[in-house]
């Protein structure tokens, strides 16, 4: 087949034509990928569901001004195009790259990959299922971002001689149901995090290239500011209730949420000491970095940021992240034994995120309007 007739899935304009252009490119011989992507771990991206009428009844009124300037950006499309290689994709060699790397860079690839399709497929249900205008062209819009963010990782990971099948996860994966509000905290957690990530990624890379040992991280600006903007979209509708901030209970959701969004990610980066090594980070430094970014970030839809300088903070974080790979070498180990120190291991674990989650967190006023844009 000749994948030069294929349109690439950097112009589709919506996350239908994109999976589509996916899709018919050639599948590679190799299913790794995939077959990592489908796992359901506390430290894998996942796929959710939700309540949909009750998403669809959202009333953006309250931020109607706000609203239309956030849609009409979207609408404008400044990235369309941009997530393809050109002329600045230098050739990487695969084969030659240093064997733990390789293998620690493509589980960055995957469960990026997973984590960016998992919004698309979300926000696609919603506008398939969805009446309300407002709520449907919002939802369309990012799932176009996601599934060009998605695509754009796969052809990264054709390279080395694998993808993921990105039909075969939407009809395959498990998926995992949320309440509305529940998905308004954790994506938008999860998208202003993303944007953190990426920028403190390129800006250290763009101060030193010599580390940038992949071509990708070029284009990690653009892409982050997509998932800034997604976080934006979630800032607004967390502010057409203002329960959802501000009810005791709710409080409590969101400082739950922080607390286990921040957690998996300092789990998961620690998880790749040679990949942070290679890119020339302190990752103990980095994820510090990107939880102060998102801190200073969150304060325009939250009413309280975590106190990550606390005492208690990085040593809970630490015994965290000692438990994790106590719970994964006992799995692996299995028996008797091993059962015996995974159930151990994830109670250290519950200990230590108890003890992060009692920590008193820093309040904060909420400002009149939420809207930012990337300053980072």
């Amino acid at each position: 087949m000749n994948t030069q007739n294929v349109p690439h899935s950097s112009t589709a304009a919506t996350a239908e034509e994109a999976i589509a252009r996916q899709e018919a490119l050639p599948p590679p011989d190799n299913e790794a990928a995939t077959d990592v992507a489908m796992q359901n771990t506390l430290l894998t991206p996942r796929f959710y569901t939700t309540d949909f009428e009750e998403m669809d009844a959202i009333d953006v009124s309250p931020v109607r001004e706000e609203w239309d300037k956030m849609i009409a950006g979207m609408k404008a499309d400044p990235n369309k195009g941009h997530f393809k290689k050109n002329e600045d994709w230098d050739e990487v060699d695969w084969d030659g790259m240093e064997p733990k790397l390789k293998r620690e860079f493509i589980d960055f690839l995957i469960s990026s990959c997973t984590a960016e399709f998992s919004g698309c497929v979300l926000y696609k249900e919603m506008k398939r299922r969805g009446s309300n205008e407002d709520i449907t062209t919002l939802f369309q819009l990012m799932a176009r971002d996601e599934a060009r963010h998605a695509g754009f990782i796969n052809d990264a990971l054709r390279e080395a001689g694998i993808a993921v099948n990105l039909g075969f996860l939407t009809r395959q994966k498990k998926y995992t149901y949320f309440r509305p509000k529940f998905i308004y905290y954790a994506t938008y957690l999860s998208e202003k995090i993303g944007y953190a990530r990426y920028i403190t990624i390129y800006r250290h890379l763009e101060a030193h290239p010599e580390y940038r040992f992949h071509p990708i991280f070029k284009w990690f600006r653009e892409w982050c500011n997509d998932e800034f903007s997604h976080g934006e979209a979630f800032a607004l509708l967390l502010r057409t209730d203002p329960k959802l901030t501000q009810s005791f209970a709710n409080k409590l959701w969101i400082k739950f949420f922080l607390t286990a969004v921040y957690g998996t990610m300092w789990v998961r980066d620690h998880q790749r000491p040679v990949f942070h090594d290679a890119l020339g980070v302190d990752v103990t430094w980095y994820g510090q970095e990107v939880f102060r970014k998102t801190s200073e970030i969150s304060k325009q839809a939250f009413p309280f940021t975590l106190d990550i300088d606390h005492p208690r903070w990085r040593p809970n974080l630490d015994r965290l992240q000692a438990a994790s790979v106590q719970v994964a070498k006992g799995k692996a180990k299995g028996g008797v034994t091993g059962t015996a120190s995974r159930v151990a291991g994830m109670a250290k674990a519950a200990f230590a995120f108890a003890a992060l989650y009692t920590i008193p967190s820093i309040p904060n006023a909420l400002p009149e309007t939420s809207r930012l844009e990337p300053a980072y």
